[in-house]
């Protein structure tokens, strides 16, 4: 799943964060309602994790806007405050379901996961890239039919360039989006799993999927031979 995890507590957003990437999610991560609107408007996510005591603007608040530009996406409100009025406020704002803190993550995540059963289906649980197939559902890919034997972070990078295929994407958003805030960026991690990942969707191909734009970042595509 793509998860957008509203929470202003740096703390508990880094480990929130940290938690699902370890579950091979995409996260994105904002700390601050006006930004979590902007997000969820722009960005198709499969569920959005919202604090309701946000700055700039409530979770509440960003609920309500949220679903009156049609986003559809299961938002799970979280909050301090265990009052059945607060409950009730939450839902009434366009809120599936409402988990109080502190919460155990395993639970956070039993609640995704049945939001995102109950979701309509309005983004597709299986992304291709040419003759490349990213089972979302099932965390896994395939190309040409064969099985590729990634581990979870190289799944997580594969996902994440497939979700913006065709788009070049820096090598700081990726990094954002495998490692916590602990990471140094300075290592060559990255670099060593895109090598990894290179070599288990390009081995044996007729023609590579995953493109190094030096200075930019790396794109997933497929590139006619025209244009290489």
């Amino acid at each position: 799943m793509r998860i957008l995890v509203a929470e202003d507590d740096p703390l508990l957003s880094r480990s929130l964060a940290k938690g699902l990437r370890e579950r091979a999610h995409v996260v994105d991560v904002v700390a601050d309602g006006a930004n979590a609107f902007v997000q969820g408007v722009l960005n198709t996510y499969d569920a959005i994790v919202l604090d309701v005591m946000l700055p700039r603007r409530d979770g509440l608040d960003v609920a309500r806007a949220l679903r009156a530009r049609d986003v559809q996406a299961p938002i799970l409100m979280l909050t301090a405050r265990d009052r059945v009025g607060d409950k009730v406020a939450g839902l009434d704002a366009g809120a599936d379901d409402y988990l109080t803190k502190p919460f155990e993550f395993e639970e956070l995540l039993a609640r995704l996961r049945a939001l995102h059963r109950r979701a309509p289906s309005f983004a597709p649980e299986v992304l291709t890239v040419g003759d490349l197939a990213v089972d979302t559902r099932q965390q896994s890919a395939t190309r040409a039919g064969r099985t590729l034997p990634l581990t979870t972070k190289e799944y997580v990078m594969l996902e994440y360039l497939a979700r913006r295929a065709g788009q070049v994407v820096s090598r700081a958003d990726i990094s954002a989006h495998l490692w916590d805030d602990n990471h140094d960026p300075s290592s060559n991690a990255l670099e060593v799993y895109v090598a990894r990942l290179r070599r288990k969707l390009d081995a044996g191909a007729e023609h590579p999927l995953l493109h190094t734009r030096r200075g930019a970042g790396y794109m997933l595509a497929e590139i006619p031979d025209t244009l290489r």
